[in-house]
């Protein structure tokens, strides 16, 4: 057997609204918006009601209606199946270009949604299931291998005799209906479902908060946790003046978070870079107790292929922030203030456990500007430089997302410009607690949350370009948002580029985002993969097909040209639920021959949707 028999395919319990008949004999859906406040987006809702309205809709939208709340449910299935060895998959359009190089790719992402004792997590509690797809560049051939990370909680949580799970870790996101609630102190869960990188010798698997998980690259057997950052290297000992009132609180939090909560001293974030140019991996983490703290303390790390520590900076930055992605140039490292503040109601809620723990933060959109921190990245070499301490004001409002890239250029008079290209939506969209439409009273995903109103579709994630121009001495002398193609104004996400050009000017950008043609789901989840020419404005669309969706692409490089190379993405195929590994050519999107093969997961092993990947080639 590949593959351990038992419960392979778990659609997540997320019921709409009302008890749903089975699929085949559902009722009409209402299209009717919910009632929300002005400030908050109205959404579509996708709730079935009652079959006196079949005459007053269109038969196409009825089933759309329909199949689209299902299709969203099966895009988040649970998958309790593991590879035992690696199985080759079939290639059923195409085939694999005889230049492929030989490597792999990871996929990151959560893999289990329910227990077997009643309860539902949010698709960011997942326990982290790690899927790889290993290309042999000589026989053209890949072959298919997923395995659960052996986390803390993820040990503590299943039970291999039997094959059967309890959730007892709340997790940031969830409340437990069959665990216990009040006063269960396991709120940092770390599932290790985020981002995968392999660096040297190492893969290692990342998540918001918690130290990394190293996986075997062969069998993806979890060695253990990779301590990459000593967690107690300068949090424990507080700030600089511990006469300052946030020195002292920060001194009445530690032994709270770090004894009761089990919190480390430092969170590691989820997302790194790589410096291609000098061969680094960069990561970054944050204080525990800045959560809770008008405060945010970074400290940057950069290893080589050894993982040997080549640089370190730290800064203290008064303010609230909530970070999950950052830029980072030859000079800088690059943070987008998304404020946060302290919800004291939320708080209680969630410390009585009848709401997520995340329920205690929510965001702060209370300066119509948006704070960007330029931190040195070499302060000794900076000479004269600005004070870090100032942000530069960008002349709009916005939550950061991803980035896609950031480069720094200068000129022959030591001025420079900094542009960071990334993903960005609306302080009054962005919810904690409803990402991906999880609702934990519910225990269901609405497809609502993520698909607002016509009109109201700016606030979603968009593809903007930041400019900030600097004098000699680092002085802003003007800053700008703009979107990366003017024309371009569909939802979009996880931008990536050609990585060889990352942290340098690149004239490629491809992203995941939505054709629109379902009136139900016109934003997310995303169809379409679309690359952007950020010189010319020119885009060029490739999309999957009806009732299929995609994640985020990957760019595999092979020449010299920017575009030269292969993009591969996932593809669900929720309605059949299968999963398809596609490879498409970057230099012929939107032409016929785009689609260069797709090769099919076996059925039993069909997956969720993945978060983040990385590609490795074999050197």
């Amino acid at each position: 057997m590949l593959a351990k028999p038992t419960h392979h395919i778990v659609p997540t319990k997320f019921p709409s609204p009302i008890n749903l008949p089975p699929l085949v004999s559902l009722k009409v859906p209402s299209l009717q918006a919910e009632t929300t406040p002005k400030t908050i987006p109205n959404a579509i809702s996708i709730n079935p009601t009652s079959s006196n309205h079949v005459s007053t809709l269109d038969d196409t939208l009825i089933d759309d209606a329909i199949s689209a709340f299902w299709d969203y449910q099966f895009l988040f299935v649970s998958q309790r199946s593991e590879t035992t060895k690696p199985i080759t998959l079939h290639v059923v359009d195409g085939s694999i270009p005889h230049d492929f190089p030989s490597g792999t790719y990871y996929l990151a992402g959560p893999g289990l949604f329910s227990d077997d004792h009643g309860s539902t997590v949010h698709p960011l509690d997942g326990h982290g299931y790690l899927r790889a797809f290993t290309f042999d560049g000589v026989d053209r051939e890949v072959k298919f291998m997923a395995k659960y990370v052996k986390t803390q909680a993820q040990v503590e949580e299943h039970d291999p005799t039997t094959d059967t799970w309890q959730f007892t870790h709340r997790g940031p996101f969830s409340v437990l209906k069959g665990g216990h609630k009040v006063g269960n102190t396991k709120v940092m869960k770390n599932v290790a479902n985020t981002s995968v990188v392999r660096w040297g010798e190492r893969v290692l698997c990342l998540w918001e908060g918690g130290e990394p998980y190293e996986i075997q690259s062969g069998s993806l057997d979890t060695v253990g946790r990779f301590d990459l950052i000593d967690g107690c290297d300068s949090a424990v000992g507080g700030g600089k003046n511990s006469s300052d009132i946030w020195d002292v609180a920060a001194g009445l939090l530690k032994p709270i978070l770090y004894g009761v909560f089990k919190m480390p001293p430092k969170r590691l974030l989820s997302h790194y870079k790589v410096d291609a140019s000098m061969n680094r991996l960069i990561t970054t983490s944050c204080n525990a107790e800045d959560m809770l703290l008008p405060r945010s303390s970074f400290t940057f790390y950069e290893y080589d292929s050894n993982f040997e520590l080549m640089n370190k900076q730290e800064f203290n930055i008064p303010d609230h922030l909530m970070i999950h992605d950052w830029a980072f140039t030859d000079t800088h490292y690059i943070l987008f203030a998304n404020r946060i503040k302290l919800d004291v109601v939320g708080s209680m809620a969630a410390v009585c456990g009848i709401s997520p723990m995340i329920s205690a933060l929510s965001v702060n959109p209370s300066k119509p500007t948006s704070p960007i921190y330029l931190l040195p990245r070499f302060p000794d070499k900076s000479g004269k430089a600005r004070d870090w301490r100032v942000p530069v004001e960008a002349p709009s409002q916005f939550w950061l997302l991803h980035v896609g890239n950031a480069f720094e250029i200068k000129d022959a008079n030591g001025n420079s410009e900094i542009k960071i290209q990334a993903t960005t939506c609306s302080y009054q969209w962005f919810n904690f607690q409803k990402v991906f439409g999880y609702n934990w009273q519910s225990d269901k995903l609405d497809p609502s949350i993520m698909n607002v109103n016509e009109g109201e579709h700016e606030l979603l994630p968009r593809l903007v370009q930041v400019s900030i121009q600097l004098d000699a001495d680092g002085n802003c002398q003007k800053s700008c948002v703009e979107p990366l193609i003017n024309k371009w104004k569909r939802t979009t996400d996880f931008p990536v580029i050609n990585p060889a050009f990352s942290g340098n000017k690149n004239k490629y950008i491809y992203a995941a985002t939505s054709s629109g043609y379902r009136q139900t789901l016109p934003h997310f989840p995303f169809d379409t993969v679309v690359k952007l020419n950020v010189l010319n404005q020119s885009v060029h669309t490739w999309s999957v097909g009806r009732r299929r969706f995609i994640g985020e692409p990957i760019f595999i490089p092979k020449g010299d040209e920017e575009d030269d190379g292969y993009l591969l993405v996932v593809e669900y195929a929720v309605s059949i639920q299968r999963c398809y590994l596609v490879i498409l050519d970057p230099k012929r999107m939107e032409e016929d021959d785009a689609l260069i093969a797709r090769l099919e997961v076996p059925k039993h092993l069909n997956f969720p949707l993945g978060f983040h990947g990385f590609w490795a080639t074999d050197k």
